[in-house]
């Protein structure tokens, strides 16, 4: 029998690897952030993802091996995560590297190096698979290592031919298997027998480049690519059934469990998958937000939001009811901090998103359960597919949590239309990750290898002479382009400040002989600076010779507010706290935006006292030092880096002395007088733990107060005032609106009244009780509530249940119980009118002795207040 390996722990199993690949030359590297450069993905998905300009040709390696343990997130398989034994969000790829150094034979032997010598994996524990057409690899494994034949699998493009994308590097790969069942023998070996066989090792022999069209070209250099899964890894070495017992996930599980109070061990498989997901999730949550994603409604923050949101209703489904998420995130943190400790350095941040996406999320699923009863109420023959992914995907209620409560009813889910509509949001996904593939990227892909990156001019000079390298229209290719077509261009040499740091791109002209093309933005990829415009006059063509120009009167706004930013910051610094840190910014033409962290508002009184300092600074006419330097000494400077930022090894500050020093790439003034004056424009709060402060710099700022002035005249010449007269006519206004709206509640509960003494005789003798059931027309709910009582009182012990429509298609009810109707007849005043506010497809609640409720059906309104009455009548006889 062959022998098991030795067990290792995650964080040996991590460092072995990359100490491995070290002795051997490559350059150990960090983990590149889950954020990629690459436009062409939302999230890092792969170890190479961070080389691929690399190996694209685009951008030249300072080494020609390294070797990383990559972050990598995917949600495209998220639905079978906790399902199967390795299908994660978040992973960790270990991966070796080689940029037109060695290759396969090299990648070959010590990939076999690592499995059985350091690893310690027997061999004839190991299956490999190489790509079916790749004789060179299959002869590599056979001869050179000494695999036998029938153990080397050939296998088709879907599985051996490894790609990062539509588009970009691409080539065939071969990969390592362990085998959990060598006892089954090596006849007919299938390795899509997933209960047998685990892929723990991808080598990929980076040979091509794919463009948009699908087309493969030779790359100039051959290049290497792997890819080790240390969970993998993980459960092969530590001998446990799924990567989720295995050192890395295990602890953070344990925690939900001991939260939810049940034991991992005696659970169905069920709860197992809840906790699985839970503990797969909250690593990605963790990663994610310490890399600086923040929740929103869209790309990268969407995935953020829906992966608490599942951690969230998992949690839920195994019997936690209050909030938890921070303490399993407390767990996955300290998990994660030796070999990433910016999540330690994030940890207030974590838990304070985390804290407000889950509270903010139990409320929605607490409206689910209630549009879930309104649904029951109606008792209909089935739930509809629509009304059950409605409630799973707008609310987050769990389907299996849907079917529970509607089975008590004995009322089935129509489980295939809630396949199709989930469907349908699986095609939108797919189609939504599809636009992020740049048909322009596409191009450049293509290109790439045969023009040299965009040299920047625009620090020093405004104008300059450029070539046409690149022209494309709608994304492709062509030679020419006529007067008003859109086109997107690549030049050799630009003054165009292209967008990033949050500054925008530059505008401007691109001009020859009887041509004219307006350049409205440019942006970067990779290494080229593309520019977006449209052909005013003429005809442009490819190499044209074109004088480019940008719009000198744009250029200084942004540089204004460019430079305000930086000294926004030092100002946030040194008057409100100097541990803030930039957390997102942008600088355009006319205005600027700072986003921060920051757990509170900013008073008045710091507003005021930030601005002043920033004017004072402008006032003391600070010139700009401006230095190339390596990153290590910019830092021990004390430059300030933002946050989640990639640097290259050398960098360039921007330094006004005894103000602000920062790292940064952007275009600035030379003199902080050049900027004139600076204003706040408002302070708000946009996530848990960061604010935002808007503000107008320079020539933007007449803009504002010329905007501010236009809304005061128009207010004087509406109230007939002066400017400072207007607060005052204001607060008059509302005074006498306030004063209106009280005499008008106060005639509506005289007429509520009036309207219940109509009433009063309609009461009914029930044994020792009175009962009243009444509509009131269209009296409002507060003058219904105060007519309900008043009524109660003056029958004394009675049960009073009044109805009105106080607006179109609106119902509104009240229950006024005594005290010896709802304690000797155990009758709730809140759940009693809360089942009648059903019928009129609504509901509520209160106390035992009075309740209000409302529906949305007024049409069933006395049908409801013939059933409270016969149901009263009933229940106190």
């Amino acid at each position: 029998m062959p022998k098991s390996p030795k067990s290792l722990s995650g964080n040996q199993i991590r460092q072995k690897f990359l100490d491995f690949y070290e002795k051997r030359q490559h350059q150990v590297l960090p983990s590149a952030s889950l954020v990629p450069e690459d436009p062409t993905v939302l999230l890092t998905i792969a170890g190479m993802l961070p080389f691929k300009p690399i190996f694209l040709g685009q951008r030249q390696s300072d080494f020609s091996r390294a070797t990383t343990s990559q972050k990598c997130l995917r949600t495209n398989d998220i639905e079978n995560v906790g399902r199967t034994a390795r299908h994660h969000t978040f992973f960790e790829m270990l991966g070796n590297f080689s940029f037109g150094d060695y290759f396969k034979e090299q990648a070959i032997a010590w990939a076999w190096e690592l499995s059985t010598k350091v690893f310690e994996l027997p061999p004839e524990r190991l299956v490999v698979s190489v790509f079916r057409e790749d004789d060179e690899a299959f002869a590599i494994w056979r001869d050179k290592i000494g695999i036998p034949a029938h153990r080397i699998q050939r296998m088709g493009e879907e599985d051996n031919f490894w790609a990062s994308g539509p588009t970009g590097p691409c080539g065939p790969c071969s990969e390592i298997y362990y085998d959990f069942h060598p006892e089954k023998g090596d006849k007919d070996i299938d390795l899509e027998d997933d209960t047998r066989f685990i892929e723990y090792y991808n080598l990929v022999f980076m040979q091509y480049n794919r463009d948009a069209d699908g087309n493969l070209t030779p790359l100039q250099n051959k290049n290497i690519d792997t890819g080790l899964g240390l969970e993998r890894m993980a459960q092969i070495l530590q001998q446990v059934p799924n990567n989720y017992e295995t050192d890395l996930i295990f602890p953070i599980i344990k925690t939900a469990a001991e939260i939810a109070g049940i034991d991992y061990a005696k659970s169905d498989e069920k709860t197992k998958v809840s906790l699985k997901v839970i503990g797969d999730h909250i690593r990605a949550v963790v990663h994610l937000i310490a890399d600086g994603v923040t929740v929103s409604n869209t790309g990268r923050g969407y995935i953020l939001r829906r992966l608490i949101r599942r951690v969230v209703r998992h949690g839920r489904l195994i019997g936690i009811q209050g909030e938890f998420t921070t303490q399993v995130a407390d767990t996955a943190i300290a998990l994660a901090e030796d070999a990433y400790p910016n999540v330690r350095q994030r940890d207030d941040s974590i838990k304070a998103q985390l804290q407000r996406e889950e509270s903010q999320f139990l409320k929605r699923i607490e409206n689910g359960e209630k549009l879930l009863a309104e649904i029951l109420a109606k008792k209909p023959d089935s739930i509809s597919g629509i009304d059950a992914f409605t409630l799973y995907d707008t609310y987050g209620f769990p389907l299996e949590l849907t079917q529970e409560i509607a089975e008590e009813q004995g009322i089935p889910v129509d489980l295939a239309g809630f396949d199709v509509e989930m469907e349908k949001q699986r095609q939108r996904a797919r189609d939504a990750h599809k636009t992020i593939d740049l048909t322009v990227q596409g191009s450049l892909d293509k290109l790439a290898e045969h023009i040299h990156g965009t040299t920047f001019l625009g620090y020093s000079e405004p104008q300059s002479t450029a070539q046409i390298e690149v022209l494309l229209v709608e994304g492709k290719a062509v030679d020419s382009a006529p007067s008003g077509t859109e086109v997107q261009i690549i030049l050799d040499q630009t003054p165009f400040y292209a967008e990033s740091g949050g500054q925008i791109g530059d505008r401007g002209y691109l001009s020859g002989d009887n041509l004219v093309v307006r350049i409205e933005d440019v942006k970067k990829e990779s290494d080229f600076f593309v520019h977006f415009g449209r052909v005013e006059r003429g005809t442009l063509n490819l190499g044209d010779t074109v004088t480019a120009q940008i719009d000198r009167a744009c250029r200084r706004r942004a540089q204004a507010n460019h430079t305000a930013t930086h000294l926004l910051q030092a100002a946030l610094k040194k008057i409100v706290d100097p541990s803030i840190s930039q957390a997102g910014s942008l600088v355009a033409f006319d205005r600027l935006r700072f986003d921060f962290n920051c757990s509170r508002s900013l008073t008045s009184e710091e507003l005021t006292q930030i601005e002043e300092q920033i004017n004072t600074w402008i006032a003391e006419a600070h010139g700009a030092d401006v230095a190339i330097m390596a990153l290590t000494d910019a830092k021990a400077k004390g430059a300030i880096a933002m946050f989640g930022e990639k640097y290259a090894d050398e960098v360039r500050v921007i330094d006004f002395p005894g103000v602000s020093m920062e790292l940064c790439g952007g275009t600035h003034v030379n003199n902080t007088a050049e900027i004139g004056v600076f204003k706040i424009v408002s302070e708000t709060g946009v996530a848990s733990g960061i604010r935002r402060i808007e503000a107008v710099a320079g020539p933007a700022v007449l803009d504002y107060l010329n905007l501010r002035d236009k809304v005061v005249k128009e207010l004087c010449d509406r109230f007939k005032a002066k400017p400072e007269e207007i607060p005052d006519r204001i607060t008059n206004l509302q005074n006498e609106l306030k004063a209106s709206q009280k005499e008008l509640d106060a005639v509506k509960q005289e007429l509520a009244l009036a309207k219940s003494d109509q009433v009063l005789s309609q009461a009914e003798s029930v044994g020792e009780f009175k009962v009243l059931v009444a509509n009131l027309g269209d009296i409002e709910p507060d003058a219904l509530k105060t007519a309900a009582e008043r009524l109660q009182q003056k029958l004394g012990e009675s049960a009073v249940i009044l109805g009105s429509v106080p607006t179109e298609g609106k119902v509104s009810l009240v229950a006024a119980f005594s005290a010896k109707v709802h304690k000797d007849k155990q009758l709730q005043a809140g759940k009693f009118i809360g089942g009648i506010a059903k019928l009129c497809g609504g509901g509520g609640g209160g106390r035992p002795n009075l309740a209000q409720a409302g529906g949305r059906d007024s049409s069933k309104l006395p049908e409801a207040l013939d059933t409270a009455k016969r149901q009263l009548i009933e229940q106190l006889q």
